[in-house]
């Protein structure tokens, strides 16, 4: 094997899918596109840039699965793994090119840059997005899927970059708000068959919080502090909530100082602390 493939999922992506496709032609040497239903035009976009297209039945929500369809079909040597909402920035392009010609055993993050519709400052979080085409290296999870806990099973390591990618938010609120209350429902299908991949509870609290869920957000953070309680950052999670959210300034400061007791110099934890202390000085002052 040799070069670069890259492996899509696909369904009625014709706004999005040419941007996408334009951003990533110079770096990859196969483009593989997993139609999970497209009505649109996607499959057409899709064909004049000589990608390889195969249908999968999408019947039963299950973006792990859809995603391994494509791996299973890739004869690159890495995998170079992006949505249709997203655009590899050109100057990413050799920093691609030169991680792929390294051929360490690495999942690499690339830094995503979430657009929201009318705000003029994108959120930033680390994804996954280049591997090696091995054939352990496959998605878990129906949703958020991801492949990071396979590539530490197969003693890779997963490691930080400068490459970066545009994420466009979908701009209907409501289609948005309806997916996110599928994604929890699918989620806690999963965390009831399977307990103990703490990765679901994760991912179901940030569900939450994006449909303005606190509450239901918060509690998630707490199970998550209890079932890790080394963890610094489910710590500093649970805090937060209880700071931001909750308004729970006692519970608040116990959670952000054992996260601070586990991590010593945490700079998250103590800027919440300080946050805290500037909150509870006022509140006297008022009173």
């Amino acid at each position: 094997m040799a070069g670069i493939t890259l492996c899509m999922i696909v369904r009625n992506e014709e706004r999005s899918l040419a941007r996408c496709l334009d951003s990533v032609r110079p770096v990859v040497d196969q483009m593989i596109v997993v139609d999970t239903g497209s009505t649109d035009a996607s499959r057409s976009i899709a064909s004049g840039y000589g990608a390889a297209i195969y249908p999968f039945d999408f019947s039963r929500t299950d973006f792990a699965a859809a995603r391994n369809h494509g791996l299973d079909r890739a004869s690159g040597a890495w995998i170079l793994a992006l949505d249709a909402d997203e655009t590899l920035h050109s100057e990413s392009l050799p920093l691609v090119r030169g991680l792929a010609a390294g051929g360490e055993n690495a999942g690499y993050y690339f830094e995503r840059l979430n657009r929201e519709p009318g705000s003029s400052r994108p959120r930033s979080d680390y994804v996954v997005r280049l591997f090696p085409n091995r054939p352990d290296y496959r998605y878990r999870g129906r949703v958020h899927e991801t492949i990071d806990a396979a590539i530490l099973a197969g003693g890779g390591r997963l490691l930080r970059t400068e490459i970066r990618i545009e994420h466009d938010f979908a701009p209907d609120p409501e289609a948005r708000r309806q997916r996110n209350l599928r994604y929890i429902e699918i989620l806690n299908e999963e965390i009831a068959a399977d307990p103990g991949d703490h990765s679901r509870l994760t991912f179901l609290a940030a569900e939450y919080h994006q449909l303005g869920m606190f509450d239901q957000a918060a509690a998630v953070a707490e199970r998550l502090a209890r079932l890790r309680p080394l963890d610094p950052e489910a710590h500093l999670h649970a805090g937060v909530y209880h700071l931001m959210f909750q308004i729970d300034h006692r519970q608040a400061r116990a959670d952000l100082m054992e996260a601070l007791r586990l991590k010593p110099g945490y700079p998250e934890a103590i800027s919440f602390l300080e946050m805290l202390d500037e909150r509870e000085k006022s509140r006297k002052m008022q009173t």
